[in-house]
């Protein structure tokens, strides 16, 4: 199985439209070996994209990572995330290294500022256009970023090299889609869904509750989950990373991928979750 549908970022490299993303993962030492396995079966359907970060588990599921991917290191998109407090100089650098060695790999395809911090955006993109033409991160993005800080970093020098902003979206989260989302499309820079699939608690109780997205699941003889990683990916500008430790549901994300939703299904869907009609704050969890 190969992922069919595909974004092309803003320096012409083109990837899966679903990945794999890993927060909480690597914590559980008793869960090592399913998450591993998880992850491997994962590039092995065609979800390349592996997201991670230096929070996530203070650098657990980095390690993980590196586990994972070994011996097919070339064949992953390998992303992760550096913290405000470690957004130039020295402490991005030593942030990259330490990051770098526990992934086991020598440099990142794309390294993303996690969310924004008090250090001046200009010093940061500075600093990450070095990063790049050393080789150690081939491109760099952002993460939790609303219209006003992406204006802000579009006006830096070098700021066009943004190739991607990670916000919360789906279904039952949509607030991006009144201007964050206008905007990313207008200036070619692709979004990176993460939890995809709403976390897992109230609000995901209650999107899957909707008889509507029930129905457009049976009508492709699909799960609700599915629908929802389909409906995420639908515009060709979306890159969506659900999490899984799990080899059944890994195997049924990479099947989200070949679902096209009928203009009549995405209609149904949007009267069932109602896109936003004004400025709503972004969403972050």
């Amino acid at each position: 199985m190969s992922i069919s549908r595909t974004i092309q970022l803003p320096d012409g490299a083109e990837i899966p439209a679903l990945g794999q993303g890993t927060w909480w993962m690597g914590d559980d030492a008793d869960l090592r070996h399913q998450e591993i396995e998880a992850l491997r079966r994962g590039v092995e359907l065609g979800l390349t994209v592996i997201d991670s970060a230096e929070m996530y588990g203070d650098g657990k599921s980095e390690a993980l990572v590196g586990e994972a991917i070994a011996g097919c290191r070339e064949s992953v998109f390998l992303v992760s995330k550096f913290l405000p407090n470690h957004a130039a100089g020295k402490e991005l650098q030593q942030s990259l290294e330490q990051s770098l060695q526990r992934l086991n790999t020598d440099y990142l395809d794309l390294y993303l500022l996690h969310w924004r911090g008090h250090t001046p955006l200009q010093q940061t993109v500075q600093d990450l256009e070095q990063l790049c033409a050393e080789g150690v991160i081939k491109r760099w993005g952002v993460s939790n970023f609303d219209v006003c800080d992406m204006q802000e970093l579009l006006a830096c020098e070098g700021g066009e090299n943004c190739q991607v902003n990670q916000v919360l979206y789906h279904l039952g989260s949509r607030g991006v889609e009144f201007d964050l989302k206008p905007f990313l499309v207008e200036h070619h820079i692709p979004l990176i869904a993460y939890s995809p699939l709403a976390q897992a608690g109230r609000l995901r109780e209650e999107v899957l509750a909707s008889d509507t997205l029930r129905q457009v699941a049976d009508e492709h003889d699909a799960d609700p989950f599915q629908i929802m990683l389909a409906w995420s990916i639908r515009d060709h500008h979306t890159l969506a990373i659900p999490k899984s430790a799990n080899v059944v549901h890994v195997e049924r994300n990479a099947k989200a991928g070949l679902i096209e939703l009928s203009e009549t299904q995405l209609q149904m869907l949007d009267q069932a979750f109602m896109p936003p009609s004004h400025k709503m704050p972004l969403d972050i969890i």
